[in-house]
């Protein structure tokens, strides 16, 4: 049966568990160069799309040019996001005179305070924020123009409740998440993607104006490669053996690691496409794989630190002890060949660009 700690553990999830705030050493803000890197490669292809697809008809009377941006974090990369997508508007409309306003979301517990702190005092559009999970509504309908996510998407609303449950055939003891699991593991988890991601479509679909367009950028895994090959699956395994590791010198108890799973879910670029397809509200105008550079152990330690694991990991396990784990990860990332293994053949970040249906369904 589950335990309270692992109930409370599975309905909070990723809503929690933002990225590290402030701007200090471990703060998401000093230690997002990796992101933006991602978000650098894909601007060619918001650009483009943005030119070819984007037609004049989706703005109102009044000229008024929406953009959310849905899981910003604290900055920076927001800010460059979300300026490149006005450049690029300006671009393709330089005969109208249209004003800008922009959403920057992300959970309540987001540091909003740093991310108005850092918002450009040269920019030319209104900002505001809206706090809240885009598993659901945030907008009023068809107010959104152009709707763009990044590094955001893999996360799951909550942990699959079969993982934690001891009368489960999924039940995911001594492990931390669906790498090197039983089947039944990684299907509870893809179901739970796939639940999640459904109600992200609903809500973007109700939000976007007909002929709005949606850019998202996550971490993901080529079709037809088994979980337990991709290096970005491998890392959280290795998580998982940090905390073995530390298990067997009682700094964490087997009951707190047998009960621990992380809200992370890594698709493809097949099941994105059948569940749009199911979705039925979009057209799929670009899907593709992006291949990135491979980082150094210790880049890689400090970005999944920063990006929201830190506070997954010290939630459950206690602060403490993070310094230790995450010395205990970097070493065994070190030691390991997942970095090298890193080719365009067994790793993708995936872009998909989509333009909300004419259709009122």
């Amino acid at each position: 049966m589950e335990s309270e700690k692992q109930r409370e553990m599975s309905n909070k999830a990723s809503e929690s568990f933002p990225m590290n705030a402030g701007d200090g050493p471990n703060s998401y803000t000093l230690n997002s160069s990796y992101q933006r890197g991602g978000l650098n490669i894909v601007k060619e292809m918001i650009d483009e799309a943005i030119s070819e697809k984007l037609d004049i008809h989706v703005l109102s009377t009044s000229e008024l040019f929406s953009i959310a941006d849905l899981g910003c974090s604290t900055g920076p990369n927001t800010f460059t996001v979300v300026q490149n997508i006005i450049d690029a508007v300006k671009l393709k409309f330089q005969s109208h005179c249209i004003e800008f306003q922009v959403f920057f979301n992300d959970h309540v517990s987001n540091d909003f305070n740093t991310l108005f702190k850092l918002l450009p005092s040269s920019r030319t559009y209104f900002a505001g924020g809206q706090p809240g999970s885009f598993h659901g509504r945030l907008f009023p309908k068809a107010s959104l123009h152009f709707v763009h996510s990044s590094y955001a998407l893999h996360w799951l609303s909550v942990v699959p409740n079969e993982v934690v449950n001891e009368s489960s055939p999924a039940y995911n003891k001594g492990r931390i998440h669906y790498g090197n699991a039983a089947k039944e593991v990684i299907d509870a988890y893809s179901a739970q993607f796939a639940k999640d991601f459904e109600a992200f479509l609903q809500a973007r679909a109700q939000e976007l104006v007909p002929g709005g367009l949606m850019a998202l950028l996550l971490p993901g895994i080529p079709d037809d490669t088994p979980p337990s090959q991709s290096p970005f699956v491998r890392l959280f395994e290795l998580m998982g053996l940090s905390l073995a590791d530390m298990t067997r010198m009682r700094l964490v108890s087997e009951a707190q690691l047998d009960s621990f799973n992380l809200p992370v879910y890594n698709a493809s670029l097949e099941e994105l496409k059948a569940l749009i397809g199911k979705n039925g509200r979009f057209s799929i105008e670009r899907m593709e794989p992006v291949f990135r550079y491979a980082p150094t152990a210790e880049t890689c330690t400090i970005h999944l630190r920063a990006g929201g694991m830190e506070r997954v990991f010290s939630e459950y396990f206690g602060s403490e002890i993070m310094d230790e784990f995450f010395d205990r990860f970097a070493k065994k990332v070190a030691e390991s060949s997942i970095l090298a293994d890193l080719t365009e053949q067994n790793s993708a970040e995936l872009f998909v660009l989509l333009q909300r249906k004419s259709s009122t369904s």
